[in-house]
């Protein structure tokens, strides 16, 4: 078997991630894919290159040697493919590379950019990683990234790229499922979920660490289970986990969303942009579209009614210039 650069990409996501379930996922593979991708590897070096343990994957003195090599190799490949793209765009016409977190703003958020910016190419990136996206907008892979940050877990912002603001501290909600007995409260306490399963995606900048300040700052040591939203999502309806979720989150019919008393858990909604990016026609109608969802979720409409907060949402063009 001849080494690819494929490959290469694989044994630097191993050693970043520390695991292989982490680097699958950033990977877009399933942990067995990517095991025997990695087997394989070894058996045509005929030695390991890493060293598997209950704490994860570190490499072996032979990896370390491999990774040193292949690294620069890797870049070398991502920048030929992003100046081919660039070149390609730049052909076609005007494009717009946008990066984002997952944020239920999205959808409008492009929906509004096509209509302000006829005849523009929208493409659209999306991580887990906040960071991945940051280095992806200044390395020129992207124009413009919607990011959260989570509270107490600031994000490595790289030098030269703008930044702008959306939101300095929206809560973060608890799902549960809809015959929990927490469901009936309009406010549910940390203390109310301490002996439930709380489940977090590690993958996500901040998260891990983010919500173990909180519980532990609550006093509370409950369980903690590893795994993407999506996964949580059946656990949930269950009632064999409750997680974190965004306040936009609509309520399913077997799920039930609350906010927690105090709001102890929070991110922070940041916009950057590489220079020269139309920074506030993005920001205008990011604006929009978030309070548009914003006010669209009864859970969080309520928080803001009692809040007495729903001015402080971010404004849209149209109530900019009104």
């Amino acid at each position: 078997m001849e080494l690819e650069v494929r490959h290469l990409r694989a044994l630097c996501a191993i050693a970043d991630a520390g695991s292989l379930h982490k680097a699958a996922r950033q990977l877009g593979m399933t942990q067995p894919s990517l095991t025997t991708q990695l087997r394989r590897i070894e058996n045509s070096l005929g030695a390991e290159l890493f060293s598997r343990g209950p704490t994860g994957c570190r490499p072996t003195p032979l990896g370390r040697s491999l990774l040193s090599r292949a690294r620069p190799l890797v870049a070398d490949m991502a920048a030929l493919v992003t100046e081919a793209r660039a070149a390609a765009a730049r052909t076609g016409g005007p494009g717009l590379r946008v990066g984002s977190t997952a944020s239920r703003a999205l959808p409008g958020w492009l929906r509004r950019l096509r209509q302000r910016l006829p005849g523009t190419d929208i493409g659209l990136r999306m991580d887990v990683s906040a960071n991945a996206l940051l280095r992806g907008v200044a390395a020129g892979q992207l124009d413009v990234a919607f990011v959260h940050e989570v509270e107490g877990c600031p994000l490595r912002v790289p030098e030269g790229i703008e930044e702008r603001v959306l939101l300095a501290r929206e809560p973060q909600f608890v799902s549960l499922a809809r015959d929990h007995p927490a469901a009936a409260l309009p406010v549910v306490d940390l203390a109310d979920l301490a002996d439930d399963h709380w489940m977090v995606d590690p993958t996500v900048d901040g998260e891990w660490d983010g919500l173990r300040r909180v519980l532990h700052a609550a006093g509370i040591d409950p369980p903690l289970l590893h795994g993407d939203y999506h996964t949580a999502a059946s656990l949930i309806a269950l009632g064999e986990a409750v997680a974190p979720c965004q306040p936009t989150s609509v309520p399913r019919e077997d799920m039930a969303v609350r906010p927690l008393r105090g709001d102890p858990l929070a991110v922070r909604l940041l916009l950057y942009a590489c220079p020269g990016a139309p920074l506030d026609t993005l920001y205008a109608e990011l604006a929009a579209a978030y309070r548009e969802v914003a006010l669209r979720a009864a859970p969080y409409r309520e928080w803001l009614r009692r809040q007495g907060t729903a001015a402080t949402l971010p404004l849209g063009p149209c109530m900019m210039t009104a």
